[in-house]
């Protein structure tokens, strides 16, 4: 059996799917978006973080790196990266997002760019080189394959 895949639609439904997703999320218990908001403004060190012990271990001193954060989601994690010092752009799909993402980098006073785009095309969007690129768990399987698409 031959299967064969309309990406278009499929990253459209996947984008739609997390567009609805987007919201809820970032006002959930899980996501705890105030605490995060709390910590980040009380200025205590290294409470604006949102990153688990692992991935904070595999990247122990990100200060003055630059980090391409892929599939960021609403961008909390990323803020994380760049409370750590890191020079911070984050990319993905999720076009809902981008206004979330942007208000909360500029209330909590940390710095991030962020690109509103399909990751496999992260090439045409993003030209930029970077020291670290970042993708945490659960992402790559909402993706069809992982060769770069053109546009």
């Amino acid at each position: 059996m031959n299967l064969v895949i309309d990406y278009d639609k499929f990253f459209e439904v996947n984008k739609q799917t997390w567009n609805s997703k987007t919201p809820v999320h970032a006002g959930s218990m899980f996501y705890d978006g105030d605490a995060f908001a709390k910590a980040a403004l009380s200025g205590v060190k290294g409470a604006r973080n949102s990153l688990n012990s692992y991935e904070l271990n595999a990247f122990p001193n990100v200060k003055g790196k630059s980090l391409l954060h892929l599939q960021y989601h609403f961008g909390q994690d990323s803020l994380s990266w760049a409370a750590g010092g890191a020079e911070v752009t984050g990319v993905d799909i999720i076009d809902v997002a981008i206004n979330k993402e942007n208000e909360l980098s500029a209330s909590l006073n940390i710095p991030a760019d962020f690109v509103c785009c399909n990751v496999l095309e992260t090439l045409q969007n993003v030209l930029e080189q970077f020291d670290i690129i970042f993708t945490s768990y659960g992402v790559i399987g909402w993706l069809p394959d992982l060769k770069p698409r053109q546009k």
